[in-house]
């Protein structure tokens, strides 16, 4: 990581920049692949599979025998381990639940609002370097709340031609059985167009690499839905003295190791902590498994010494970070002054990763900058707010001269005709 000491805006745009996309570049490829499949449907899906799987595959669904067995061939304690965290997830979500909005704006104008359950819904859950269970549960919880009537889950199988039973033992304990044997590009516009094996969906959710994001992106542009724009994964920690620098240190490699195009950024007052933080990753990197796309990812990421608080929270509002960590003595003013991030998470003792299986907040959320303007998903998400609105022959002789002089000036005669044919008609029937 390199270390920034006081820099000025102008400087830490460009050192805190993402690591560029190369969008054009991805759509060359994106693209045949979205048309092949809208054309030859299952027969392209399965070609896809023998190229970049490796697998022939006689059928792309799961069967209910392999949904079944999974639950075998996942230990008991990490069952439990899903079973808390489901639990968690879904009462944070379920409490996320409105009711009908009834308002009477004025005497005989009734307005309603209520959510509605999109139909039909399509989970992308990634499964090549890490099998992404807990993904099934931020996307398939939430939808089965909602009501969602059809949830499609889509998964790349193995050379085998499996799907990790981890996420089949997620998918069936949710009660999620349409399950898909595509992952890719492939997976979206399988679901943007649909096949004889996947139906057509009406929304895409889920994370993905770099072309599962842009075949998402392309998607949008066939009447299909998607959660949100996103890039790969990243955590901004802001630490000073009264934090540990072992905790921040592990909470920067979590999110390194995810991939190698991940950023991680350390926003402090002290450079003497920095430089704990930084002596406690190497050490800590050593350990680590995925130590090799961890060091890539951290070539991609900075350490900013910021001394003037304002000037440091300007900073991370400026990122607007996917998930940022908070662990500063004045935590409350801090966390009060953040209007940009996807997820906070607040003191020494609330690590990232719990957001990213089990303390019930949603980890599918805005990355590349995104929490400028997106949620990330939770149970709106899976839901239409629709409008309703009521007027009774009271109500619209109260109203109905209002919207007469507007449309007179708007120039729509047609609208005010439709109130004045009603007024003229109420007129005569009081005579």
């Amino acid at each position: 990581m390199q270390l920034l000491v006081n820099p000025s805006p102008e400087k830490w745009k460009k050192q805190l920049a993402r690591p560029v996309q190369k969008t054009k570049e991805i759509n060359k490829i994106v693209k045949p692949i979205l048309k092949k499949v809208e054309r030859s449907g299952d027969k392209a899906l399965k070609k896809f599979a023998q190229e970049y799987d490796h697998v022939h595959l006689d059928s792309l669904l799961v069967s209910e025998e392999e949904i079944q067995g999974a639950a075998a061939l996942v230990s008991k304690e990490l069952k439990e381990a899903i079973q808390v965290a489901k639990a968690n997830i879904e009462r944070f979500h379920a409490a996320q639940m409105q009711s009908e909005l009834i308002e009477e704006v004025m005497p005989g104008v009734i307005c309603r609002r209520k959510s509605v359950p999109i139909q039909r819904v399509g989970l992308y859950i990634p499964g090549g370097t890490a099998p992404l269970f807990s993904t099934v549960l931020m996307l398939g919880v939430p939808a089965k709340l909602a009501g969602c009537t059809e949830i499609v889950l889509c998964s790349p199988p193995n050379r085998e031609g499996k799907i990790h039973p981890a996420i089949l033992y997620t998918a069936s304990l949710i009660g999620i059985n349409k399950i898909v044997k595509v992952g890719g590009a492939q997976a979206i516009a399988a679901l943007a167009f649909g096949t004889d094996s996947v139906p057509q969906v009406d929304k895409i959710f889920g994370p993905g690499n770099q072309y599962v994001t842009a075949a998402k992106q392309l998607a949008t542009k066939y009447g299909v839905a998607i959660d949100m724009p996103a890039g790969p994964s990243e955590v901004l920690i802001y630490a000073d003295e009264t934090a540990i620098p072992a905790f921040v240190a592990s909470d920067l490699l979590s999110q390194a190791e995810h991939g190698v195009d991940s950023q991680v950024v350390l926003v402090t007052p002290s450079e003497k902590f920095a430089k704990k933080v930084l002596k406690e990753i190497n050490e800590q990197l050593e350990k680590l498994p995925r130590k090799d796309i961890a060091f890539k990812a951290l070539a991609n990421s900075t350490a900013v010494v910021m001394e003037d608080p304002e000037k440091a929270l300007a900073l991370i509002n400026d990122y607007a970070p996917e998930h940022l960590i908070i662990a500063v003595e004045n935590e409350e003013e801090a966390v009060a002054a953040i209007y940009n991030a996807g997820s906070i998470f607040i003191g020494n003792f609330t690590p990232e990763s719990a957001g990213d299986y089990a303390s019930g907040t949603n980890h599918t959320l805005p990355t590349y900058g995104y929490a400028r303007n997106y949620s990330g998903v939770s149970l709106d998400s899976f839901v239409k707010k629709i409008t309703y609105q009521k007027i009774t022959a009271e109500g619209l002789r109260k109203l109905g001269p209002t919207v007469e002089v507007m449309a007179a000036n708007e120039l729509l005669e047609a609208h005010k005709n439709a109130v004045t044919i009603r007024l003229n008609y109420l007129k005569e029937k009081k005579k």
